[in-house]
């Protein structure tokens, strides 16, 4: 059984088949934030100390540390920001993290800087970047993130996709690290802008799981951009791509509903023993209490009976 081990200096967790879903907090990225990475700049990390916080407080497995704030000279400027927020953030709390940059320099800073067995998001097929990351994971040893993409780009063709993955395996074996330290993004498409999106990564996921043997991931609300009310397209996808082999995905935490998906998802899979985790979070949830002050009054000769509420979607401020 495929099982790829992330940890802290303290704590160890396990991507696998068999395992509950490995929720990787998206929210430590200035990317699309112009505030946040205002502040980073500025040497201001309160904002990224409370994301860290608020993502583990809502069950967050892993966080992923992103400190690309600019596109000019990132060789210089983002190896030191990325270590000091790696510093911050494993002061904070004991979760495994992952390095998040496409900088080759910053990822080794950042390895030589995060403490247990962090995740290394991310190598691409391009050779540029074989070369670069993969000594730097056998080096460390540590696992990373294999994103289906190569020097022709993005393919809309999801066999291709599939070689890319197939391609980044077999590179990464030339170097001696093994197929359990590869966790494939077999990238995730609008659905928006191609309808076949959803069917294309099921069939990818499967692929990767049954002939690859590799762990899976994503950024789950790719899948939703451009639509109204993402949230609910997200939190639909979840159980659909946990059910066709997906392990792992990098989200928000901090939205309930895709949280819910999650947690409902493993209890469904197997991989929360006894509805043991689903029982502790949700055990006292009242979920008519939201709704009940806004909801309409019964009609006149009404049954009287119970209000049926409803929690509002949260819109991401990212």
């Amino acid at each position: 059984m495929t099982r790829t081990v992330v940890a802290s200096a303290t704590k160890e967790i396990v991507i696998g088949f068999d395992q509950p879903f490995c929720v990787i907090g998206e929210r430590i990225n200035p990317t699309g934030r112009k505030k946040l990475a205002a502040e980073m700049v500025a040497g201001n990390f309160e904002t990224v100390k409370s994301d860290a916080l608020a993502q583990v407080a809502a069950g967050a497995t892993m966080l992923d540390v992103n400190a690309g704030v600019t596109a000019v000279n990132p060789n210089e400027t983002e190896p030191p920001l990325l270590v000091k927020t790696l510093e911050i953030v494993q002061e904070l709390t004991d979760i495994p993290l992952s390095i998040d940059s496409s900088v080759t320099e910053a990822i080794k800073a950042g390895l030589e800087v995060t403490k247990g067995r962090p995740l290394v998001n991310s190598v691409t097929g391009e050779e540029e970047k074989l070369e670069a990351i993969l000594p730097l994971i056998k080096k460390y040893d540590v696992p990373v993130v294999a994103i289906s993409n190569d020097e022709t780009g993005i393919s809309e063709d999801p066999d291709v996709r599939f070689a890319v993955a197939k391609k980044i395996v077999e590179r990464a074996a030339d170097f001696g690290i093994p197929s359990h330290d590869i966790v494939v993004d077999p990238l995730v498409m609008p659905i928006g802008a191609m309808g076949t999106a959803g069917l294309q990564v099921f069939k990818l996921v499967r692929r990767l799981r049954d002939e690859l043997k590799v762990n899976t991931t994503c950024g789950l609300s790719n899948v939703s951009f451009g639509l109204p009310h993402r949230h609910g397209i997200n939190a639909g996808f979840i159980p659909m791509v946990i059910g066709a082999g997906m392990t792992s995905a990098i989200m928000n935490p901090c939205r309930p509903q895709e949280m819910e998906a999650v947690r409902a998802a493993n209890v469904l899979n197997g991989t929360d023993p006894n509805c043991q985790e689903w029982i502790m979070t949700y055990r006292d949830h009242q979920p008519a209490a939201a709704g009940a002050a806004s909801a309409p009054a019964e009609a006149a000769g009404g049954s009287g009976g119970r209000r049926r509420g409803g929690r509002a979607a949260r819109r991401s401020a990212g």
